[in-house]
């Protein structure tokens, strides 16, 4: 029996709540998570206190659903090598939980519904970054890029920069330097975030043909490039300090975590050019981490400012 056909008998006969399950796994929930924990804290900063905390949620809404479609929408095109990658075997189209139309009807319709909540809700500006982010992953990143260069994460990566602006343009209906301060530390961040994982799925990422960086090159040469964006990151973190007159809390923090990501980007330099065991996942785990505390410091140092 076709495969296709296949899937969509077995999408007919799954129940309401395992369907509702497959719709979110589309989405990819966890990414969504990553994102939503650099809108919030930007927010607080373009506010300088407490921003309304309606105009808070209805930007964390429209966002989820801005980055679910963005996702939705790479489901469906890289459904293909999808099915050939472990890493990605059990995702909904894969599955045949949900048809190739399903999804697609669902990404429209939660992409164009992000843009039109956010335009009501927020402001047009945000709404306006919301789209170019859902466009922006889906043709310059999954369509022109994902397949035919190793760079792909680095331009591609810009996309998920976007909810920094967004969250901000949300509270001031415009941008400033220290929302583009932010903007180029998650855009730094996201090489050394994901190569170390396309080292550990390098087989898959080379039986599916996708030209991630582990695949066309060596440990030492992806180790080293982990290396100097990280550098990157950090220096760009800093310059937060001075533009947004950042307090003890922020600096502390942005000091600390840099140092240990960057501990972390050179024990895994080190490993690969010593030809040892290599454990990539320690860096992308740590660099999950120090995003998160840094942008933590983001909405917590001009709450501390208040209080002193």
């Amino acid at each position: 029996m076709d495969v296709a056909v296949e899937n969509r008998q077995l999408s007919g006969r799954i129940g309401f709540a395992r369907k509702a399950r497959a719709y979110v796994a589309l989405t990819k929930p966890r990414v969504i998570e990553l994102l939503l924990v650099t809108t919030a804290p930007v927010m607080i900063l373009a506010a300088n206190g407490i921003p309304n905390l309606w105009t808070v949620l209805a930007t964390l809404v429209g966002g989820s659903l801005s980055a679910g479609s963005a996702g939705a929408f790479n489901c469906y095109i890289d459904r293909d090598i999808d099915r050939i990658m472990k890493r990605t075997q059990k995702r909904p189209l894969v599955t045949g939980e949900l048809t190739d139309r399903e999804a697609l009807v669902f990404a429209w319709i939660i992409g164009v519904a992000s843009i039109v909540w956010l335009a009501v809700f927020t402001t047009v500006l945000a709404a306006v970054l919301s789209g170019v982010a859902i466009l922006f992953y889906v043709f310059v990143y999954t369509l022109w890029l994902k397949r035919r260069t190793p760079q792909n994460i680095v331009w591609g990566g810009i996309a998920g920069c976007m909810p920094v602006l967004i969250g901000w343009a949300a509270v001031t209906g415009s941008l400033a330097w220290a929302p583009v301060i932010l903007f180029g530390v998650v855009f730094l961040w996201t090489p050394p975030h994901y190569w170390p994982l396309s080292m550990k799925y390098r087989a898959d990422y080379q039986s599916a043909s996708v030209p991630m960086l582990a695949v066309v090159r060596g440990r030492s040469q992806v180790g080293l490039q982990v290396i100097l964006y990280a550098w990157a990151t950090v220096a760009c973190s800093l310059l937060l300090i001075p533009v947004a007159d950042m307090g003890l809390i922020y600096t502390a923090v942005a000091v600390l975590s840099g140092g240990w990501f960057l501990y972390e980007s050179h024990r895994l330099y080190n490993e690969a050019i010593r030809h040892s065991e290599v454990k990539p996942m320690r860096v992308f785990h740590s660099s999950i981490s120090y995003l998160t505390l840094v942008f933590i410091a983001v909405g917590v140092d001009p709450l501390v400012h208040l209080t002193l």
